[in-house]
């Protein structure tokens, strides 16, 4: 009996479905971040809210690491620092505070197409015709599931979501080009950006937000939630994602975040779903199926140690 292909069915492609339902957890937990912002944190306070999910995060995994960059991957590391954590953070809250959750998860929804350009100039990966109807269909999904009529669609939040996009798309591409340095694991690895991306924020929020008169139970609540689930746990997960599966297909994985976030809308704040937002979703979902398909001539890749050994 011939082995099965690559990505297709037998052990590997079992592997690469486990990675990717592994991998789609942390765009599912960032979709809480909607709700999580208007409801537990203090008002227009994105810096803030930025420096304290991620900082925290990045000294605890540090401190458990005790590892620090070396040689060329103190630059990689403010870098990925910057783009996938600082810059993104920062503009994913703005974004979140001048448009509804749904209108945010939009536009930062502009990504995977972000990630197959730079994909194919970075790490010069064919775009398949494939891709692109996956993303195209992503995109629509979110479209049907996350917009509606009455949806205001604030310049700023608009702008901020799309500089989002950009930043995720370049980290993304970026983190699959480098790798990790030999003997890192993918905690350690989260540490370093965590902490690269909180203390670029720390400046920035003393001066242009300064620190709260009053600090709620709720507040730090939200706090402590985004710091170790949307950021600790979520990133783990998501740069091993990275890691193990194509650019794209992980890109793509992100869709999870609007839909995540639709779902909470319904199951927390009582909203309704419509047989088109029911319909996005079964897009989204389709969307996201069709981007991990792999051709047949692709290899699977190599084995890692499991997230709890990888320190």
């Amino acid at each position: 009996m011939n082995a099965a292909p690559a990505g297709r069915s037998g052990p590997v492609g079992g592997r690469l479905a486990a990675d990717s339902a592994l991998t789609v957890l942390a765009p599912a937990i960032w979709g809480t971040t909607y709700l999580v912002t208007t409801e537990w944190l203090p008002p227009d306070r994105p810096l803030l809210a930025s420096t304290v999910r991620a900082l925290p995060a990045g000294l605890v995994l540090l401190a458990i690491g005790r590892t620090l960059p070396r040689g060329a991957w103190w630059w990689r590391a403010a870098v990925l620092g910057v783009l996938n954590i600082g810059a993104f953070f920062y503009l994913l809250f703005v974004a979140a505070y001048h448009l509804p959750g749904g209108v945010a998860a939009l536009v930062v929804a502009a990504q995977p197409m972000m990630v197959l350009v730079l994909g194919a100039l970075l790490l010069r990966e064919r775009i398949r015709p494939l891709q692109v109807v996956s993303c195209l269909l992503g995109v629509a999904g979110v479209v049907l599931l996350v917009l509606k009529p009455q949806a205001g669609m604030d310049a700023i939040g608009v702008v901020a979501g799309l500089a989002g996009a950009v930043c995720m798309a370049s980290g993304i591409v970026l983190t699959k080009r480098w790798g990790r340095p030999e003997g890192v694991g993918v905690l350690t690895f989260t540490g370093w950006q965590l902490t690269v991306g909180g203390l670029v924020l720390v400046p920035a929020t003393l001066l242009a937000e300064g620190l709260p008169g009053t600090v709620t139970a709720g507040n730090l609540g939200g706090f402590a939630y985004l710091s170790l689930i949307g950021a600790l746990f979520a990133y783990a997960i998501w740069f091993r994602g990275i890691a193990r599966l194509p650019a794209l297909a992980v890109s793509m994985l992100g869709f999870g975040s609007p839909l995540s976030a639709t779902v909470l809308g319904y199951l927390v704040l009582g909203q309704t779903l419509t047989p088109l937002q029911l319909a996005g979703a079964a897009a989204v979902v389709t969307a996201v199926v069709l981007a991990q398909l792999r051709p047949r001539s692709t290899a699977p890749a190599p084995a890692e140690a499991p997230l709890v050994k990888a320190l």
